[in-house]
């Protein structure tokens, strides 16, 4: 089965907690802090390998995680680094963000990788924290959390020309002539449900990669047909090779399918026009071939056509010869985002949410929340006068104090953070 898009859950490693140890031992007076640091929770690598065709792995495997890092140790040892995560998919994948369509990763070289979501830091271990004023610290930092977010990992099929026309044109025809590829041959309309690739070599020695796609009708830019599922597979051919049933055969005007092929490739985002395109006049051999050709150049004079008759292999080197040729002066095509912005290019996407928001929930009373505040506060960690020091200079650091100012908290009023309640108190 081809699969060519899974929606899955990457979880990177959490950062390893720093802990809180003092030194104790024989004729060393005031030995001091020696809490250790926590390690580096694992990333989650995508990986490009050129022996997969489909995502089929990733359908069975919808969560991804990798290892955490361990804690710190005492001694002031670091704690060991968590594992990375290696998922290996196919030349031409590309992983963006399920929210926002953001791509974060694109993978059209072999063995290329690129790391997904990252790990989260390690905690610093009390020894950090060592002053003048406290040389006996009871405090540590906790490991970061690792990113987590759902992403989309699609295939766009990696080929230097793509096959286009209608079902039953004779594309799947073609591609068995030219290449060692053997995809199913039908004559029946939708025979190709999935792209088909195979290698194809010139007469003089030239090679490049074909891809047999899908048969595209009228509103497939609309998601009618195949749709889009064939029309991303084509973004990063080079070449558009169009093959038409000049013959006629299954009741169509060749005419008027090159004008509707040529609108659904024209509405599609992706720019697939401004590819160099052949026309191939397939069928050569049936009764009206002639005659609907000659309509065809009066309709576009401008537009140089190859006669062929594929399931004879007949007409086929003039074709290939010219994909060649268009293949050296033509330079890849970027890949563009759902937000129609090229891959490539740096643009700037919606405003960073702020760090926390302050809302007076009922006369007195004033709500602090936001994400900064998720990661930075944990009701157990305070146990000690110490802990409550070290959490109000915290709080103090983020400009809490002064944002419940501006908010018109006064003292004595009460400040509830995830559900707990403190008093506001001027010093």
């Amino acid at each position: 089965m081809f699969v060519d898009q899974v929606k899955v859950n990457v979880k990177a490693g959490n950062g390893g907690n720093g802990i809180v140890s003092f030194r104790h031992e024989k004729y060393v007076a005031y030995g001091g802090p020696f809490g250790g640091d926590g390690g580096k929770g694992g990333d989650v690598i995508f990986e490009a390998d050129p022996n997969m065709i489909t995502l089929m792995d990733l359908r069975y495997h919808r969560k991804i995680k990798a290892t955490p890092g361990e804690n710190g140790k005492t001694k002031k040892m670091h704690g060991a680094n968590g594992e990375d995560t290696i998922v290996k998919v196919p030349l031409g994948t590309i992983v963006k963000h399920a929210d926002t369509g953001q791509i974060v990763a694109d993978l059209t070289q072999p063995h290329q990788q690129q790391i997904v979501a990252h790990g989260g830091r390690g905690g610093r271990g009390n020894y950090h924290f060592k002053s003048s004023r406290n040389t006996a610290p009871k405090y540590a930092e906790d490991g970061k959390p690792g990113e987590e977010f759902d992403c989309i990992v699609e295939l766009r099929v990696l080929a230097d020309v793509g096959l286009v026309g209608f079902p039953s044109v004779g594309k799947s025809t073609f591609l068995d002539a030219v290449s060692r590829a053997h995809p199913e041959i039908g004559d029946y309309p939708f025979t190709t449900r999935a792209p088909n690739i195979g290698v194809v070599e010139t007469k003089d020695g030239r090679s490049f990669i074909l891809a047999d796609l899908p048969g595209l009708i009228e509103g497939a830019s609309q998601g009618k047909g195949l749709g889009h599922e064939f029309l991303k597979h084509i973004e990063r051919c080079r070449v558009i090779l169009h093959v038409i049933d000049m013959g006629g055969e299954e009741g169509r005007d060749p005419v008027e399918d090159y004008k509707i092929i040529n609108d659904e490739l024209g509405s599609y985002q992706m720019r697939l026009l401004e590819r160099p395109q052949i026309v191939v006049a397939n069928k050569m051999d049936l009764d009206h071939a002639k005659e609907n050709l000659q309509r065809f150049k009066e309709a576009y004079p401008d537009v140089p056509v190859f006669e062929t008759c594929t399931i004879i292999h007949e007409g086929l080197d003039p074709v290939l010869r010219k994909a060649a040729d268009l293949l050296a002066t033509t330079p890849p095509f970027p890949i563009m985002d759902d937000m129609g912005q090229d891959v490539g290019v740096t643009y700037t996407m919606e405003s960073k949410p702020k760090d926390f928001e302050i809302v007076e929930v009922e006369p007195h009373v004033f709500e602090v929340k936001g994400p900064k505040i998720d990661r930075s506060f944990d009701i157990t960690k305070l146990n000690t006068e110490e802990d409550y020091y070290l959490f109000s200079q915290r709080m103090r650091y983020m400009g809490i104090d002064d944002a419940l100012r501006k908010a018109g908290c006064q003292d004595g009023d009460t400040v509830r953070i995830h559900g707990f309640e403190f008093d506001f108190i001027e010093s």
